[in-house]
């Protein structure tokens, strides 16, 4: 997951929920092919092993044969194995060493540090590729316990090297802010699964607001 030069990067998360990988497949190849997509973060709450496995099986693909980075959500057991990219993980899904054990030296690490300038260090002294604040916005897609602040990412930007993910309800109507703030990637969910005009065309716009800067 490299950073766009001179540009915020677009980190899109599937839905929580799919019922049938097989079918919504078509869904995320047309809305991969809609713009410059850096990452695609599988999230899927709720499923055993066997059942993530296969949806990861079916999902994977087509964003890495379009050179987009695979991170498997929380589970670092799970994301070497299924051949991930990568894998993000909570406060609550172990240490960064911990799952840096799990992944290899070669896969990426990302973090969430909610609105804690402390947890961002710390995640960078342990080697985090990348720290995720958030959430800046209320959002639909899972409770948000924790609201950062826009200058928590102004000061990131200016003193470390690291990249910063913005996350949490961020839309097309609300993304701006955190593009001018420094933002290195948005991570959105259902600001394209659940745009009115489609995935496709969200992301499209996404891009263009992007790159506009």
């Amino acid at each position: 997951m490299t950073v766009p030069p001179d540009r915020t990067g677009l980190y899109l998360i599937t839905p929580p929920r799919i019922d049938n990988p097989y079918e919504w497949v078509e869904t995320l190849e047309a809305t991969l092919d809609a713009g410059d997509i850096a990452c695609l973060q599988i999230r899927l709450k709720g499923l055993d092993d066997d059942t993530l496995m296969r949806a990861i099986d079916v999902l994977r693909p087509p964003a890495q044969r379009r050179g987009v980075a695979v991170i498997l959500n929380d589970r670092p057991d799970l994301a070497f194995e299924s051949g991930c990219d990568g894998v993000h993980i909570g406060q609550e899904d172990g240490t960064c060493r911990q799952a840096r054990e799990a992944i290899g030296p070669d896969a990426m690490l990302g973090v969430t540090c909610h609105d804690s300038r402390h947890l961002a260090m710390v995640a960078g002294e342990q080697g985090a590729d990348y720290v995720a604040f958030g959430a800046f916005y209320p959002s639909d897609t899972k409770e948000t316990r924790h609201h950062a602040d826009i200058d928590l990412l102004e000061w990131w930007s200016k003193l470390f090297t690291i990249p910063s993910v913005a996350i949490g309800g961020i839309t097309l109507a609300n993304a701006r802010p955190l593009v001018e703030a420094g933002a290195d990637f948005i991570a959105v969910s259902g600001g394209v699964w659940n745009y009115p005009m489609g995935p496709a065309a969200a992301v499209r716009l996404f891009d263009r607001l992007l790159r506009e800067g």
